[in-house]
């Protein structure tokens, strides 16, 4: 069993940075390819970065491509999302995922955290 719990979120400017946090229980942390999703108001649920178990691989949205650096600490269980540029469309709820049961781009993770809103100001 993997409980994820997301921090970092909050209100900025556009331009500013964030870095959120997933910290993660459970065994199955370092062995799990693990992402972020974001779900804005009356939108679904996107793919927005993911990164394989030993954070030798990782994969953006192309939205993101360029602002957003996902990383991973195996030791501390944690895993991050730094996100620079911030733009307002960047605003949403951001889930943090582990262990995919489909392609790393789709919701289909077996964990969910239960997200930070993140809320960015023109």
């Amino acid at each position: 069993q993997v409980q994820l719990v997301e921090s970092g979120g909050g209100l900025v400017q556009a331009g500013a940075s964030l870095r959120l946090s997933c910290a993660a229980s459970g065994r199955t942390f370092s062995t799990s390819t693990m992402g972020w999703f974001r779900q804005a108001p009356g939108k679904e649920r996107v793919f927005v970065a993911a990164i394989t178990w030993n954070g030798g691989r990782t994969y953006y949205a192309e939205s993101v491509k360029g602002r957003f650096t996902i990383s991973r600490d195996n030791l501390k269980n944690i895993l991050s999302l730094q996100m620079n540029s911030l733009k307002p469309e960047d605003t949403a709820v951001y889930y943090c995922t582990a262990r995919p049961t489909g392609s790393y781009y789709q919701p289909r993770y077996d964990y969910w955290g239960q997200g930070t809103q993140v809320t960015v100001s023109s």
